[in-house]
């Protein structure tokens, strides 16, 4: 069992618990998966691009990563059906928690100028999205290796009703928000 997990499990939930006066611990929002998306626009053109998406995503998370595809052709962006446009991952259970750690502890605090991540990046699900500008705020990722500079979108599927619970779920793990 991760740090994270157990945290959840024996600080956490019982908080939330109390602080918004569930009858059941299983009414607490908890945090279902941790999805990975990488666009590559310019991927039409060259086909390596695409693999180093997969590969920088790989080292990030720890698990394989995989090609997205375009569902439909656009002539304008000359794009054809079934063409590779960019890589993501899914993680749950403990890579999820892991994840999570490392983000919170090592990668956030070395993003230039930080200040916080935006609270407004909830959905009306609950649900929480993070855009990351550069990959290089990862330890795994070596400057020496990459071939671009590329951004990643990080989205927190949380199990909540509204934005208030999820808010209170991320800050309890440690996310650093910003003052709203």
């Amino acid at each position: 069992m991760t740090f994270q997990r157990k945290k959840y499990i024996e600080e956490i939930l019982p908080n939330l618990v109390k602080q918004f006066k569930y009858k059941s611990v299983m009414q607490a929002p908890r945090l279902l998966k941790i999805c990975l998306n990488r666009g590559e626009g310019c991927a039409a053109s060259d086909k390596k691009k695409i693999a180093g998406a997969v590969e920088d995503l790989t080292l990030i998370s720890g698990q394989k990563a995989v090609e997205t595809v375009s569902k439909q052709a656009i002539s304008n962006f000359k794009l054809r059906e079934n063409q590779p446009i960019g890589a993501r991952v899914t993680l749950r259970g403990d890579k999820m928690y892991e994840f999570l750690d490392r983000l919170i502890n090592f990668s956030l605090p070395r993003v230039r100028d930080f200040r916080g991540v935006s609270p407004k990046g909830f959905d009306k699900s609950g649900n929480y999205n993070l855009g990351i500008k550069e990959q290089l705020i990862f330890p795994e990722i070596s400057v020496d290796k990459i071939q671009r500079i590329a951004g990643l979108n990080i989205s927190f599927v949380i199990s909540s009703k509204n934005n208030e619970e999820s808010y209170a779920l991320l800050k309890a793990f440690g996310m650093p928000f910003r003052k709203k």
